[in-house]
């Protein structure tokens, strides 16, 4: 199996234009399926969707949940609390753990735990992101 994505032409404030590499990915937690365009970035531990994703999806934040603070590129962490789903890509379905971000002000990502393991990932002449198993 073989699942092509374009590259996304977007606009940066530093850059101009800039392809960036997309996936189309299904969440699903319990009856609840959502269907997003996430970037996919093999520089990502985990897989991290926004507060509003998170709230779409019926997460609640429980007295058994752990918020922990992840960071990236600079000094600004982001609390998470860390929640398993299921994803879905190209009709694969898996259960991944996912970071569920209590701010808005984060990208949809897709990190390596639990899903870059389920496929080989190429980024071709950064034009196309190729998933196949």
């Amino acid at each position: 199996m073989e699942i092509e994505f374009d590259f996304r032409e977007e606009q940066s404030n530093v850059f101009g234009p800039i392809s960036r590499p997309i996936a189309e990915i299904t969440f699903i937690n319990n009856d609840k399926e959502i269907l997003e365009l996430i970037y996919v970035d093999s520089g990502a531990d985990i897989t991290l969707i926004p507060k509003s994703v998170g709230e779409l999806l019926g997460f609640k934040i429980d007295e058994n949940d752990k918020v922990v603070e992840i960071k990236g590129i600079g000094e600004r962490g982001v609390p998470i609390i860390v929640k398993k789903i299921k994803i879905g890509l190209g009709g694969k379905f898996s259960d991944a753990r996912v970071g569920w971000a209590l701010i808005e002000e984060v990208p949809l990502l897709l990190g390596r735990m639990d899903v870059f393991n389920l496929f080989n990932i190429t980024f071709k002449k950064n034009k196309k992101t190729i998933f196949t198993d």
